[in-house]
């Protein structure tokens, strides 16, 4: 049974208790499978980037033909850090609610609404605006070019710079360094495996290093980067306490030691085209 996140973010855990290791988060508006129900309080989840956690029901819309449906027609993301979905189409009007960057919503024609707002549906059913420059519809990877797939790609990490390093994190709020990578693909039409580490049956292909462009992964020991080109890459760093870009270049002020040695893989999505 499919089931739509309702709360700005939900926590997917370890266990099924609030105090159990963050796994991931799933944001508002993405559906999930339930794969079974735990108790009253808990269902355990599969994401459509076939992610598995524990999930607290009142995060969750649990009904399947809404799910569906809402999964057809929920085709617009919030770009924006943070937005405020707002009651009417002015700035002065009162919060529904607030989303993070990722959140998928579905817009609506409606008339007379100015052309600056947009009016979205929301899984409540609810109608709310939000500034329409805070949009972008979907991508479908197979409407991209490779160059504009991988600045893209690359324009998306960069938007969640300084954003702060929380473990299993995956917005603005806070995101870890597969979450960082995970959301840049996601946003431009590609789920890649949400850890950090190239698993069959995921659109990543190993390569070699020399081979490495711009939007490729970089792989470390238990850490994920996304390489910008020029020997730049941008990722979520523990140890910097928020995505930052650092350099392969040891002559460079943002060179890594730690990480420039410690290279374990080299992933692109363009090695062979997958079916996705």
């Amino acid at each position: 049974m499919k089931a739509i996140v309702t709360a700005m973010v939900a926590n997917l855990q370890a266990k099924p208790d609030a105090a159990s290791e963050l796994v991931d988060e799933v944001l508002y508006g993405m559906t999930v499978d339930i794969v079974k129900e735990v108790n009253e309080a808990w269902v355990y989840v599969q994401t459509a980037y076939r992610y598995e956690g524990y999930c607290q029901k009142t995060d969750l819309l649990l009904d399947a033909a809404i799910a569906s449906t809402w999964q057809r027609e929920a085709q617009h993301v919030i770009r924006q850090s943070f937005a405020d979905v707002l009651q009417q189409p002015r700035i002065q009007s009162t919060k529904r609610l607030t989303l993070v960057k990722g959140s998928f919503v579905k817009v609506m024609s409606l008339k007379d609404v100015p052309e600056e707002w947009s009016a979205i549906q929301l899984v409540s059913g609810q109608t709310g605006y939000v500034r329409t420059k805070w949009l972008q519809p979907k991508i479908s990877v197979q409407a991209l070019s490779e160059a504009q797939f991988r600045e893209n790609v690359v324009e998306t990490a960069l938007s969640y710079l300084t954003a702060p390093y929380r473990w299993g994190g995956k917005s603005p709020l806070g995101i870890d360094c597969s979450g960082l990578c995970s959301m840049a693909y996601l946003f431009n039409g590609v789920y890649i495996f949400r850890d950090a580490k190239i698993v069959e049956g995921f659109p990543i292909v190993k390569i070699d290093q020399d081979q490495m462009q711009k939007g490729d992964l970089i792989y470390f020991p238990g850490h994920i980067a996304l390489y910008m080109g020029d020997q730049l890459y941008i990722h979520s760093s523990l140890g910097g306490n928020e995505v930052t870009i650092n350099s392969l270049d040891e002559k460079h002020p943002l060179f890594r030691q730690d990480l420039a040695t410690t290279i374990v893989a080299v992933g692109t999505f363009f090695q062979e085209k997958p079916n996705i």
